[in-house]
């Protein structure tokens, strides 16, 4: 499978009702929809999108499939801040049947999970808000291959025309 990961796009520092209902700021709309595009554009797109149940993700995959035109994503739990990696990859066993999945998540579960499936040992992945990263795995497999990792500044015009 081609196991998409998008973290959310930039988001409010501060809510009143905590950091679960944190939400995105226009910037982080535009980095979900431009994300979309560029895969659109590539012909790269999920064929389904799942999404941590935090606001600012929720609305980076609601975003995010809006642009891309494609069915909204499907919430799940274990997508929430605190991601474990061999979680993850158990409970993406369960989607084995689709070619393509997104997931939008958090940082530092997005790197984790990348570190975890690559064999990093010393090494760091930093997935910046809105980033977008592609990994060839076999959940439940750790086992896996980066195919590409796009900062969010790469989405879009400028990943268009830069030199390949």
């Amino acid at each position: 499978m081609d196991l998409l990961l998008l973290r959310h796009g930039k988001a409010e520092d501060f809510h009143t009702a905590g950091d679960s209902a944190r939400e995105l700021v226009e910037k982080g709309r535009d980095q979900a929809r431009r994300a979309a595009l560029s895969l659109k554009r590539a012909k790269w797109l999920p064929d389904i999108v799942l999404t941590s149940p935090y606001a600012r993700a929720r609305q980076t995959a609601d975003a995010f499939c809006e642009a891309a035109g494609i069915p909204g994503p499907i919430l799940q739990g274990w997508l929430a801040c605190g991601m474990n990696p061999q979680l993850a990859l158990n409970e993406l066993a369960a989607f084995h049947d689709f070619k393509r999945v997104a997931i939008v998540g958090h940082e530092p579960d997005l790197s984790g999970l990348i570190e975890s499936i690559l064999g990093a040992s010393g090494g760091r992945v930093e997935m910046k808000k809105g980033a977008l990263a592609c990994l060839q795995i076999n959940p439940p497999s750790r086992h896996g291959s980066l195919a590409f990792l796009i900062p969010p500044k790469f989405t879009g015009e400028t990943w268009e025309t830069m030199d390949r």
